[in-house]
């Protein structure tokens, strides 16, 4: 699909010296409304910048006038991620809903999260130090998929096995931070420079695949699975499922729909929130929608409608 440029007005929220926001203005709902709107605050994926995935300008714009969208601008942002993690994602997405909180006192703030940004919010929630963070109303998981399986699929057997092989020497050698040469990564979007310490935690090479990045792949059972699952209900956080029904990184050989039912009856088992009715399966929807119809994404835009409105009517109960 060819690009077409556009422009999106907005306020920028500088939220840390070296972090900022940017706040989408819209027709029904601006930053500058007298009553202070709840806020849905985007996370992309590996390599994704400011407004590089375009569903977010028309979810943007879709919303109800209580709810404006704005998509912190994080250090792993663009060519960023090869030497960041989910850990610094989280800690600097804190600092971003701590700002709001202060901001606009008694709204409510869902955290949406694409690709490995699925991954930044599990570990939000359920990761070292979330205690200490700023708790949230909602996750909404837009594309939940394994780095792993991608990866053997892009790189092929071959390619994965040699980049691991060569991390793992870097590490072994004390050099965990140091960047690994550009023909083991080059094909994964881009000349982005990747440390050996990320390299591993994307590929979480088994047989126990604990990859710092690992917690969807289709193959890592009910136990594993059950970790974070567990780790979501204890936050009291409700979350909403959204995986693509064509999402080209999911390997041809993983039951989507098992997955995901998986996934949603371990949450309620552990006693936890999940939006069953607008999460699930996006019928037709690709990684990041760029190649599905308007039909696809008007469903997914009215599926985080949904959950945002059962976020504001407290319909998933009290929260600690």
């Amino acid at each position: 699909m060819p690009f077409t440029p556009f422009s999106v007005p907005g306020t920028v929220h500088r939220f840390t010296p070296q972090l900022s926001a940017f706040e989408l203005s819209t027709s029904s709902n601006t930053s500058n409304d007298s009553k202070a709107p709840n806020t849905l605050l985007w996370i992309g994926g590996l390599g994704d910048g400011l407004l590089t995935v375009v569903y977010v300008k028309h979810l943007a714009a879709s919303l109800p006038p209580s709810w404006t969208l704005a998509q912190p601008l994080l250090s792993s942002a663009g060519i960023g991620w090869g030497t960041s993690s989910i850990a610094r994602d989280a800690a600097e997405i804190g600092q971003c809903v701590a700002y709001f909180r202060k901001l606009r006192p008694g709204t409510k703030i869902v955290l949406m999260g694409h690709s490995t940004g699925t991954q930044d919010l599990v570990e939000y929630v359920t990761g070292k130090g979330a205690d200490e963070r700023e708790k949230v109303d909602g996750i909404a998981l837009q594309a939940p998929v394994s780095d792993r399986e991608a990866l053997v699929h892009a790189l092929g057997e071959k390619g994965y096995n040699e980049g691991v092989a060569a991390a793992r020497e870097f590490v072994g050698q004390g050099r965990a931070d140091d960047v690994l040469p550009g023909r083991y990564t080059k094909d994964l979007m881009g000349p982005a420079p990747v440390c050996a310490r990320r390299w591993l935690d994307l590929c979480s090479p088994g047989p126990e695949h604990r990859g710092a990045d690992d917690f969807f792949s289709s193959d890592l059972g009910e136990e594993r699975w059950g970790e974070w699952a567990s780790g979501i209900a204890k936050s009291k956080t409700p979350v909403c499922f959204l995986y693509g029904g064509s999402d080209e990184f999911v390997p041809k050989f993983v039951d989507k729909e098992a997955l995901v039912k998986t996934w949603m009856r371990l949450v309620k088992e552990a006693g936890g929130s999940v939006d069953e009715v607008n999460g699930g399966i996006v019928p037709g929807a690709s990684h990041n929608l760029q190649k599905s119809s308007e039909d696809v994404v008007k469903d997914l835009i009215k599926r985080v409608d949904g959950f945002l409105g059962k976020v504001e009517g407290a319909e998933f109960g009290a929260k600690m």
